[in-house]
């Protein structure tokens, strides 16, 4: 049995829950759930976060889903008992493209769900944010944080390099050289060190996290569903193309939400507010 194959069978056989999920209306709430070892990503957590979320997005009453941690941390990253496992078995017939396909499907697959689907996530940080668990949070459309958090550069401590789009998030907030110093400096930031790099949106304190993100899923859930459909890959494709490629994505798109009743609706509930006006925005 492959490396591969044998953590798959650790995590669909585990008789454990390592993930809580709550659904509210048109929201909910995914928990990390092994504070014990703070929310390490096992095989099983790993296996039933990527289930979990498959669910949810596949769900159209879902707007919004947070993704957060139990106990006093987000994630501490990677097991490092799976690392060993996936060292000693590095001579294996598959070699190191059996790691590949774990860290591609699985660690992958769960930021490819966040970042593809039609659904906004929300990332409550409620504590230490490492490795692929940063990662994830990073992919979420919104990133709030406890004054608890930190968001922790362990991959050159363990010889590692960013990891599952994390280099893409740290270079396009923190331009080349801010990157390379989180990565090179390995000093963990606090929550509001991390706000003013932009790594994340808003700082709460720990008993206002969960309010925080509420009231992000409510502005989210205030949005017409075609306008969060549309906007959420307009805006991550805008962060690899050029202007007048963006542009002419947006000069394409915008004609489309005209023709939706939430707009049409909108402009005449605010025309006929003003009379004389004919303009959406006067």
């Amino acid at each position: 049995m492959s490396i591969y194959q044998e953590l798959l069978r650790q995590g669909n056989e585990a008789t454990d829950s390592f993930v809580r999920v709550v659904r509210r209306d048109r929201s909910a709430v995914v928990t990390l759930d092994e504070p014990a070892r703070l929310n390490v990503l096992s095989a099983p957590l790993v296996i039933q976060t990527k289930a979990a979320l498959a669910e949810l997005v596949a769900d159209p009453e879902i707007r919004t889903i947070v993704l957060t941690g139990a106990g006093r941390g987000f994630s501490a990253g990677g097991d490092l008992e799976m690392m060993r496992l996936a060292e000693e078995r590095l001579g294996d017939a598959e070699g190191s493209t059996d790691i590949w396909r774990w860290i591609r499907y699985e660690f992958g697959g769960v930021a490819r769900l966040i970042a593809r689907s039609d659904t906004a996530f929300v990332a409550a940080m409620n504590g230490p944010a490492a490795g692929v668990g940063l990662a994830w949070a990073l992919t979420c459309d919104v990133v709030i944080a406890s004054e608890d958090a930190q968001i922790v550069p362990a991959f050159g401590r363990l010889g590692l390099i960013p990891e599952v789009g994390t280099s893409w998030a740290l270079t396009r907030r923190l331009g080349y050289q801010g990157a390379f110093a989180f990565f090179a400096g390995g000093l963990p930031l606090d929550a509001h060190r991390a706000r003013e790099l932009g790594l994340v949106q808003e700082v709460v304190a720990p008993d206002d996290l969960m309010a925080a993100a509420d009231r992000w899923c409510d502005r989210i859930a205030a949005l017409p569903p075609h306008a969060l459909a549309m906007a959420k890959p307009l805006l991550r494709q805008a962060a690899d193309a050029t202007w007048d490629s963006t542009i002419t994505m947006e000069e394409f798109a915008e004609p489309n939400c005209f023709t939706t009743e939430a707009f049409q609706q909108t402009v005449r509930t605010m025309v006929a507010a003003r009379p004389g006006s004919t303009s959406a925005s006067s």
